[in-house]
């Protein structure tokens, strides 16, 4: 089952796709839990779900980590980097991303999402699936002008307000028996920029659920990021980046200057 959290008419719903096309748009309609049938663009967009700590992993793909490979001192073999979010980092679908003014290589990062259902401490890898509720698709944007080296992201690269798109879909893990053999890719104003599939992990999730799970507490609403291929480009302001895993759906996000958000 697929739902997503969207404002409207002053309240927050919970909505499902609704299997028919507006006569007016190409754009897909939503029926709100209380029955109400809206068109996707009469909504705002969260985050599909209430979001808790959120881990993310660089260089989790192994052809990422190579097309890397010049600039980093890691490899496949250390134990996986991650590193925190917070809340404020994260908008919904159609969301828009501010890029700073003066910046030279800012770019986005089709990550599958994995939504943790139920507490998990010293997790074993071969039960670490039963932890998991579901999936999204996140866009996590980073800005590469501001790393301190190729391989340990600091804050103002991954953490800064409304830097991560995460939807539109929440996809119960039922849905989605093999969350290992997605594929997953990213488009800029309609190009194909990025292609990859979940097959090329260097961690898979029961891996990074052990992980994570043996030195800090996972709970309801956690959010591991897993990653993104190779094939990273600069996006620049009037962008339209949509990131697409199949079976959860297709993430759209727009790039705006400083003086959209009163810089």
């Amino acid at each position: 089952m697929k739902t997503a959290r969207v404002a409207y008419a002053g309240a927050i719903h919970t909505a499902t796709p609704f299997d028919h096309l507006s006569s007016s748009t190409d754009q897909q309609t939503l029926q709100l839990a209380d029955g109400r049938i809206v068109a996707e663009h009469e909504v705002v967009w969260l985050p599909p779900f209430e979001v808790g700590t959120i881990i993310a992993l660089g260089l989790n793909y192994a052809d990422h980590l190579k097309e890397l490979s010049k600039e980093l001192t890691i490899t496949a073999k250390d134990e996986p980097l991650a590193f925190l979010k917070g809340p404020g980092s994260v908008v919904g679908h159609r969301g828009v991303m501010r890029r700073p003014a003066g910046v030279k290589f800012m770019h986005y990062e089709c990550e599958l999402a994995v939504v943790i259902g139920k507490t998990a401490s010293r997790a074993r890898r071969a039960d670490a699936m039963q932890h998991v509720a579901g999936y999204t698709v996140c866009n996590d944007y980073a800005i590469r002008d501001y790393l301190e080296n190729w391989y340990r992201p600091n804050m103002r690269v991954k953490n800064r307000d409304g830097g991560t798109v995460l939807g539109p879909w929440f996809v119960d893990a039922a849905d989605l028996p093999d969350p290992h053999q997605l594929a997953l890719r990213t488009l800029v104003n309609g190009h194909v920029t990025q292609q990859g599939t979940t097959a090329n992990m260097v961690s898979n999730i029961p891996e990074l659920i052990e992980y994570l799970s043996s030195f800090m507490t996972l709970q309801a609403g956690d959010v591991i990021l897993t990653g993104t291929p190779e094939g990273v480009v600069n996006v620049d302001v009037g962008d339209e980046v949509i990131t697409e895993i199949d079976g959860i759906g297709r993430l759209v996000s727009t790039i705006a200057g400083d003086e959209l958000f009163g810089r």
